[in-house]
């Protein structure tokens, strides 16, 4: 539901972000964009990983009781600190600029285009892959439909609020109506008596932290997007009320879509063959649909779509709060004087997730992804325990219990740890030197604010060129 009501006040003769965001498209924006590729891409990498059925099916529950716990945690931090931003605002509060301005820079940079790139790369697999019978799908093909489809995203975001929002949730509607008829096939199998694939249960369970870790680190990749609502704290309407009861909505919904999903898979296909598979959604389609089997790939690519509309929305609030406060370039802060987009951060976020897209490999991009996305997650665990302190008096909406923060902590520890202590890759060494590389730019653009004599030219160019003009920080 989208209002026109209830908008953001900022000074007069100013424009900023309008709230528009209702409590229905705040929690149509969790679950479709938790809800995209991920369920049809990882869950043999969850399989693979944990080494048996029962332990996959408690990763899977796993993934989304921690979703949930990260998610309330974030309900605290994002009622109690009502910017956008999510991650970089909380830190920027708990620790100062330095750590919320590393967070922006290997998230602006790498995290989120890499995220839209994926999404968009499996959007154009599934809309080449019907079109190439008896053949593998052109790389080059899919590649272009990929750049077709972010540039799509893009241009709605910029367009209009509404519109994206709109889209957002009739393609959420479209991925819940997949989601059913798998879980709904799934049980009828089961009546059918489909249970032989059930009935080793925990054998052959791996004893290696590391494989555990990374079966995690498959799962939730799938649950990916539990925290975009805190990106757009200050576009939701009643943010007080709205943010917890999106969460407690849409993260147990994705939980238990995802479990009954991996069920329903495991009544019509043996282990071996969900691990053989590049498609396990396309292979149960094709053994319970019959001819009907065709809407399985225009599902999944709805469901995509709206996954990448999603990001694309809440990166783009991200980016331009870190532009905000002075830690990117100015213009990337600006909005669109009649639609009240941030289109600067949409194209920025754009341009980057296409250049992600050559290298074409989703698997090096979720491990990428998800080592340095918890490795964050953790630091605003630590931000919220320590706000608790330094901040007692101020005033708290909802409150979580202070072993919640803990516990994901202690999780994202081990999910960060654990594989580089078991299989050292080099990834991970090159991972905490662009994080730290950010420094070399912090120092002298935003510590002894360096700016470049051509850059005033380049933001008046691009001022006009996008009709945006700088905004104002909120201010009730």
């Amino acid at each position: 539901m989208v209002s026109s009501n209830n908008q953001r006040q900022t000074p007069e003769g100013s424009i900023g972000l309008k709230r528009r965001i209702g409590l229905m498209s705040g929690a149509s924006l969790i679950v479709g964009t938790m809800i995209g590729s991920g369920i049809f891409v990882s869950p043999k990498g969850v399989l693979q990983r944990s080494g048996s059925v029962g332990m996959s099916l408690l990763v899977w529950t796993g993934c989304g009781l921690l979703s949930l716990l990260g998610a309330l945690c974030y309900a605290e931090l994002g009622t109690m600190i009502t910017k956008s931003g999510a991650e970089y605002s909380y830190l920027l509060e708990a620790f100062g600029p330095i750590p919320a301005y590393l967070f922006s820079w290997v998230s602006v940079f790498v995290l989120k285009p890499s995220m839209l790139a994926i999404i968009c790369l499996s959007f154009g697999e599934y809309v080449v892959g019907p079109l190439s019978v008896g053949c593998s799908p052109d790389p080059l093909l899919v590649k272009l439909v990929t750049i077709l489809a972010i540039g799509i995203i893009t241009f709605i975001n910029c367009f209009s609020v509404q519109l994206a929002t709109q889209i957002q949730n009739i393609c959420t509607v479209a991925k819940l109506s997949a989601v059913a008829i798998i879980v709904v096939g799934g049980a009828v199998k089961l009546s059918q008596g489909h249970i032989q694939h059930f009935n080793k249960g925990f054998e052959g369970t791996s004893s290696s932290f590391s494989d555990i870790a990374t079966a995690f680190y498959s799962g939730l990749w799938a649950y990916d997007g539990w925290n975009n609502l805190n990106y757009i704290t200050e576009e939701l309407v009643n943010p007080f009320v709205n943010l917890p009861r999106a969460i407690y909505f849409g993260i147990p919904l994705v939980t238990v879509c995802y479990v009954l999903i991996n069920i329903s898979y495991l009544t019509v296909m043996s282990t071996t063959e969900v691990l053989a598979s590049e498609a396990v959604a396309m292979t149960w389609a094709s053994r319970v649909l019959g001819v009907m089997a065709f809407l399985m790939p225009l599902t999944i690519a709805i469901s995509t779509f709206g996954a990448g509309n999603g990001t694309d929305f809440t990166t783009g609030r991200l980016t331009f709060v870190a532009a905000r406060e002075g830690h990117l370039v100015g213009i990337l802060s600006y909005v669109h004087i009649r639609r009240f987009t941030p289109s600067p951060a949409l194209i920025t976020n754009a341009i980057l997730a296409i250049c992600m897209i050559i290298p074409g490999n989703i698997g090096s991009l979720i491990d990428f992804f998800s080592f340095t996305a918890w490795l964050f997650y953790g630091a605003t665990m630590t931000a919220l325990v320590v706000l608790r302190w330094k901040k007692k008096d101020i005033a708290r909406p909802y409150k979580v219990p202070l072993v919640v923060p803990f516990v994901v902590m202690a999780i994202s520890a081990y999910l960060v740890l654990a594989p580089i202590i078991q299989q050292p890759q080099i990834e991970y060494l090159y991972a905490l030197l662009f994080i730290v590389s950010g420094l070399i730019l912090y120092v002298p653009f935003v510590h002894y604010k360096l700016e470049l004599r051509i850059m005033d030219k380049i933001t008046v160019f691009l001022q006009l060129l996008l009709e945006v003009t700088p905004t104002s920080p909120i201010t009730s």
